[in-house]
């Protein structure tokens, strides 16, 4: 049951990240003609490698050191870039809350069976 609290923490956390890198993202949209604007990301690989830890302090205490990435080497903003990176990001935010789903259900059915 611990494993269930742990792992829906972790999820619970990841969403948050997906979440801050939705709005970083957004935010280079509607920056594209922001003349010196450098585009900006998230870097997941920061957290990702540290998963078995406490979730990087819990993600830094939310999102506390930011895990916000400036990107110099770009140039221009690329919006169709940007809107391609904001799918594949919806698409890991719709898989997080299906794990989250997941564990929830399995916790409801070790309630259940405890009865």
């Amino acid at each position: 049951m611990f494993t269930s609290f742990d792992s829906m923490n972790k999820v619970s956390l990841m969403m948050d990240l997906i979440s801050e890198r939705q709005r970083v993202l957004g935010a280079n949209i509607a920056n594209v003609d922001t003349p010196g604007y450098v585009r900006q990301d998230i870097d997941f690989g920061q957290y990702l490698s540290s998963m078995n830890s406490p979730l990087e302090t819990r993600l830094s205490e939310k999102l506390g050191p930011s895990a916000i990435i400036s990107d110099q080497s770009e140039g221009p903003i690329n919006s169709a870039d940007e809107l391609l990176k904001l799918q594949e990001n919806s698409i890991l935010y719709s898989m997080a809350t299906r794990r989250m789903s997941n564990i929830i259900t399995q916790m409801k059915t070790v309630i259940n069976v405890g009865k």
